[in-house]
């Protein structure tokens, strides 16, 4: 293995183990603690799912790989606040999305190879890449994990 392939390996394993540690929190909180806000005034659990479905259904867009699974789920989880919106999906529908969109995303990154991820993404010009080349595929795993991360913590406060 080169270390090129080693260091995608080391980002994609870092999400799914991302990943499965959020799927473990949102699978052993109740309907009903998910329903709870993280701190007074602060968002819900469902709202906190909902939101990272939103963004991780942008990847799809951003690493060129379709188009959006649920792009209904932007305007309430990403263009607005936890609230705002006058309905959004049951927790168990978002669990749903969440499962689905997890096992798409899988399938679609083994798709790619070692070279494709040190492409550019969608929201980089061909121009901007020139002068910044890290700003590719990978990128995008390694921002979102890290944001995947925050919510997870976020999340584990429902407990």
């Amino acid at each position: 293995m080169t270390h090129t392939e080693t260091s995608v390996k080391m980002v994609l394993d870092r999400w799914y183990a991302s990943i499965k540690s959020c799927d473990n929190i949102i699978s052993n909180l109740s309907d009903e603690l998910m329903q709870k806000e993280i701190a007074p005034g602060k968002n819900r659990g469902a709202y906190l799912l909902g939101h990272l479905i939103a963004v991780h259904d942008d990847m799809l867009v951003l690493l060129d790989m379709g188009e959006k699974l649920y792009p209904e789920l932007s305007e309430p989880f990403i263009k607005s606040p936890d609230k705002a919106a006058s309905h959004i999906p049951s927790v168990s529908e978002l669990r749903g999305f969440w499962a689905n969109q997890n096992e798409v995303m899988k399938q679609k990154n083994d798709q790619l190879s070692t070279e494709e991820w040190f492409e550019k993404h969608t929201a980089v010009s061909a121009e901007d890449f020139a002068n910044e080349p890290h700003r590719n595929k990978l990128n995008i795993i390694i921002t979102r994990t890290s944001h995947l991360q925050y919510h997870t913590g976020q999340l584990v406060l429902l407990k």
